[in-house]
C-alpha cells in the first residue's frame, strides 16, 4: 500500500513515512501542496496523510477543491490544530479521518488500515483466487489453509496481482505499486520479487497460477490454468 504524507516539516515528514514504512506501507513525502499535486499526477496512492499549514496553501482549502473534483483517494488530516472547529471543518472538507499532533505511528497506521477497510475506500479486504486467500488488513496469505510467510514488497505484490486476478499488470505499474519515489529501482527488482513470490507459492502447494507475459508484465489467475 502506497502513502503520500504531505507535511512541510521535513524531519517530521520523514519520521512519520519511516515509521509507517517499518510498519509494511510504501511512502512518498510532499513538502508543499504543489509536490502534492506533482506526486499525485505521477502516482497512485491508496492513501493520504495531511498537514493543514503547507507553505503554499491552507490544506482544507486543496482537501476541499480535490474532493469536490474526486481526484483524491482516503485521507487523514495530521495537524497541530485540535480545536473542535477545526476538527469540523477538516472532516466537512472531505477528510476521512482527523489526528492531532503528536500522535504515534502505531496509532497512524491503525488508523490508515480502517481507513482501507471501509466500503468504497478499496475493494473488499480478503481476496481470494483458486486456493489462496489473502486478507489485505492483517498482510497473512493462506493456501489450502496453511499460512504462507510475505515480505512486505511480495504481500503488496501479491495484493495487485489478485485485485486485477485474470488480467496483465504491467511491470511499470507494479514498480509504482512496489517503490516510493526515493528507492532505487534495480533492472530485474520486479522480477526477483516476482521469481521470491513464486517460489513461495510452489513450496505451499498452491496451483500455478502466476504467469510472466513476456516484455509486458504479469498475470494471476484464478484458477492455475
Amino acid at each position: 500500500m502506497r502513502i503520500l504524507v504531505i507535511e512541510d516539516n521535513q524531519r517530521l515528514a520523514q519520521l512519520v513515512a519511516d515509521g509507517l514504512q517499518r510498519r509494511g506501507f510504501s511512502c512518498d513525502i510532499a513538502l508543499s501542496l504543489r509536490d502534492a499535486d506533482n506526486s499525485m499526477a505521477t502516482a497512485s496512492y491508496d492513501a493520504i496523510v495531511l498537514d493543514l499549514g503547507l507553505p503554499d496553501g491552507n490544506g482544507i482549502d486543496w482537501l476541499g477543491a480535490r474532493r469536490r473534483q474526486r481526484e483524491i483517494p482516503p485521507a487523514i488530516i495530521q495537524t497541530a490544530r485540535g480545536a473542535l472547529e477545526d476538527r469540523i471543518t477538516g472532516l466537512d472538507a472531505g477528510a476521512d479521518d482527523y489526528v492531532v499532533k503528536p500522535v504515534s505511528v502505531d496509532e497512524l497506521a491503525a488508523r490508515i488500515r480502517a481507513l482501507l477497510r471501509r466500503p468504497g475506500a478499496r475493494a473488499q479486504t480478503v481476496l481470494e483466487a483458486a486456493t489462496l486467500r489473502f486478507d489485505t488488513a492483517t498482510r497473512i496469505l493462506q493456501c489450502g489453509g496453511k499460512q504462507v510467510d510475505l515480505s512486505r514488497r511480495e504481500a503488496d505484490l501479491l495484493e495487485l496481482l489478485m485485485r486485477r486476478a485474470g488480467a496483465v499488470v504491467h511491470r511499470e505499474a507494479i514498480e509504482q505499486a512496489l517503490y516510493n519515489f526515493n528507492e532505487p529501482v534495480t533492472p530485474n527488482a520486479v522480477e526477483a520479487i516476482v521469481s521470491r513470490l513464486r517460489s513461495k507459492l510452489d513450496d505451499a502447494g498452491a496451483p500455478r497460477n502466476l504467469h510472466t507475459v513476456r516484455g509486458i508484465g504479469y498475470m494471476l489467475r484464478d484458477n492455475g490454468a
